[in-house]
Formats: structure tokens, sequence, C-alpha cells
């Protein structure tokens, strides 16, 4: 019997976090060490390029789909994963450009 989510290399998502799951804040550290070593095989399960082969596997998947919700704590994590990921983050900066559309005139009237 193979062992769930096997992989060959660890997963990084540099595009949502450059400076890695652990060092960003979103996510514990038991969870950014699941993501680092399992998540290659996640992503592939999620996306359907890696067929389950496992029950544990097929568990996922169907989470996955939306078939059930998420139980385990893989499917947890992913699951905040794949929320961070979607939402879109906001910026705020105190700092501006000063315009040109300046139409008070203190000159001599």
């Amino acid at each position: 019997m193979a062992e769930s989510f096997s992989v060959t290399r660890r997963f990084f998502d540099d595009k949502n976090y450059p400076r890695g799951f652990s060092r960003h804040g979103d996510y514990t550290i038991k969870e950014s060490q699941a993501l680092e070593q399992y998540g290659q095989a996640f992503k592939a399960l999620d996306s359907g390029e890696r067929e389950p082969a496992t029950a544990e596997e097929k568990a996922f998947v169907a989470f996955c789909r939306g078939e059930r919700p998420a139980e385990t704590f893989f499917e947890k994590t992913w699951d905040k994963y794949r929320s961070r990921i979607s939402a879109t983050k906001r910026v705020y900066t105190l700092s501006g450009v000063v315009g040109v559309d300046n139409l008070d005139d203190f000159s001599a009237e």
C-alpha cells in the first residue's frame, strides 16, 4: 500500500508567499510544515493531475470537489490555503502624490 500524499519535492508558492509559509504569519508552524511537505500532493490531487492512491487521498479529493466538508487536519489546512490565496489583499498607504489639480490661486488679485 502506498503512503498517503507521497511527494518527491517540497511545495513553495513564490507568487503568494515569497518568503515562505512560516514567515508570512497566516499559518501555524504545524500548518506551514504540512503545506511545505505535502503541498505538491495536495495541489496535484486538487487539480486532478494525480489519481488518489489511498482511502485518505480519495477522501481528500471528495473534499476538494465539495462533496463533503473538511474534516482532517490536511483538509482544513488546504482549505485555509485556498481561501487565503483566493481573497483579494487590500493595501493602504499614507503617502500620496501631490496633484496639479490645485485650482486655488493665491497670487495678487
